[in-house]
């Protein structure tokens, strides 16, 4: 039985299965519409000056329609009745044939809210300039080797609607809320720069409690210690990723892999992998989308699918794809809530969300006194990686030696290099100290939020790249 709902957008029931018929009308098999209303803040703190404050509004909408494995998409910064209608006759005339598929009585279904943001902003953007000159100061205060901080608060606040010819209707409110800080030391001669953020799909209300100065104060001791450090002696080694931000590596050399635009087009080195063996047997990873206000979390996907968590790996064995609606069909696999883009302009399609290793039996301390020789890879930086191999060259901000059981010197310049698939079965420690990292994912469908995240790993045997000669 069909309920009837309010009117969002300008969009009653009629008018939505009015657009969504014509869309169906030369024999589509799928039709939708997604709607947002968005409104970008961001304000910029350099050396304790405002640099930015710059506010925009984006307001539009996308239509697409599938036949078989053909998608045809349309988007539009205008999106009453009359608009939407003829982009549906246009889109609707891209195929040749007759109207086979009815539209769906519409349906919203009960979903839990696991994002609410509550104050979407201080009072005249006070507490937002409080927090990054508090930051700045951190910084600052910590040593006079530092020679530029950039502070910041980016929130991208948005009201989406979807509604599509399957019985889809869902609304969502979300508020993508995050704090960062870059610091650069000199010491006359050489650079060193250093940068950490702090995300959360929330109010302003996640900044409670939140001490901006320690946060400045870490960015810039990351940023003096890296600058006084030896120049990394590359060579195969044991390497122990530290936890939050380290959870890059699952992300781009593994994850990056299992999204259905990789594995559909045939283009992933884990195609044809469900049920069998891709990690240790001490591995467990999750992308999970219903986390508490966290970064990567949403109530609802961009196909208006309440987010779940899913299973990837479990003891080693691949479980799971993160597959969109289109994809579905074409691979046989259930459907994930995985569709995200990064605003109506683009195409949606398969994204993560919160995804990380769960967290083993190990303490850190145990990972540490277990090896004898390594590199402690404390903050991980940038990369690159090829999802139909799998091969992968990241960056390592922070890092350290690890000599008899021990961290001792830190190390600049070191970089990972090799295979995920190999990364994933070498991993031989976990431990029991999950923490998450907070960026922004750039792919297909623009730049989203995701969380990545771990606890504290040891690989066995990695590629350590570094510029340093023997001693």
């Amino acid at each position: 039985m069909s309920v009837k709902h309010k009117e969002v957008f300008g969009i009653t029931e009629e008018i939505a299965k009015q657009i969504l018929e014509t869309a169906l009308s030369t024999g589509g098999d799928f039709a939708e519409v997604f709607m947002e209303n968005t409104k970008n803040e961001t304000i910029e703190m350099q050396f304790g000056k405002i640099s930015k404050i710059n506010i925009s509004n984006v307001s539009g909408a996308a239509l697409r329609i599938i036949k078989d494995n053909t998608e045809v998409n349309c988007s539009l910064t205008k999106f009453d009745k009359d608009e939407l209608l003829e982009v549906a006759k246009t889109l609707a005339d891209s195929f040749v044939g007759t109207k086979r598929i009815e539209v769906q009585p519409f349906v919203e279904k009960d979903v839990k809210l696991v994002v609410h943001p509550e104050r979407v902003r201080g009072e005249n953007l006070d507490q937002e300039i409080g927090l990054i000159t508090e930051a700045t100061k951190g910084a600052k205060e910590y040593s006079k080797e530092i020679v530029q901080i950039v502070a910041s608060v980016v929130k991208k606040d948005q009201y989406m609607f979807v509604f599509a010819s399957d019985s889809t209707w869902q609304t969502d409110h979300r508020c993508n809320n995050r704090l960062t800080t870059r610091a650069v030391a000199s010491d006359g001669k050489s650079i060193q720069p250093s940068s950490s953020s702090f995300g959360r799909n929330q109010g302003m209300e996640m900044y409670d409690g939140f001490d901006a100065y320690a946060f400045g104060q870490d960015v810039a001791k990351d940023a003096v210690e890296m600058l006084h450090a030896d120049v990394m002696q590359g060579g195969e080694m044991p390497v122990v990723i530290h936890n939050a931000f380290g959870g890059v590596i699952l992300h781009e050399a593994c994850v990056h892999g299992l999204e259905a635009t990789s594995v559909a087009r045939g283009m992933s080195v884990f195609c044809g992998k469900i049920g069998t063996k891709v990690a240790s047997d001490i591995v467990n990873a999750v992308d999970v989308g219903t986390n508490e206000n966290a970064w990567g979390s949403i109530n609802i996907d961009d196909e208006g699918t309440p987010t779940k968590c899913n299973l990837l790996i479990e003891n080693g064995i691949l479980k799971s794809y993160l597959v969109d609606k289109r994809n579905s069909k074409k691979m046989n696999h259930p459907i994930t809530a995985s569709s995200r883009r990064e605003s109506y302009k683009l195409q949606t399609t398969s994204r993560m969300t919160n995804t990380y290793f769960l967290p083993g039996t190990s303490t850190f301390d145990e990972i540490i006194k277990n090896t004898k020789f390594g590199l402690f890879a404390k903050q991980m930086g940038g990369g690159s990686v090829n999802p139909a191999t799998g091969e992968f060259n990241f960056a390592v901000n922070v890092a350290y030696m690890i000599e008899n059981g021990k961290i001792t010197k830190p190390v600049k310049g070191a970089t990972l290099v090799g295979s995920g698939k190999d990364v994933l079965l070498r991993i031989d420690m976990i431990a029991d100290n999950l923490e998450f990292g907070y960026g922004m994912c750039g792919s297909m469908s623009g730049w989203v939020p995701t969380i990545v995240g771990q606890p504290t790993i040891r690989v066995s045997s990695m590629t350590v790249g570094g510029r340093g000669g023997n001693n």
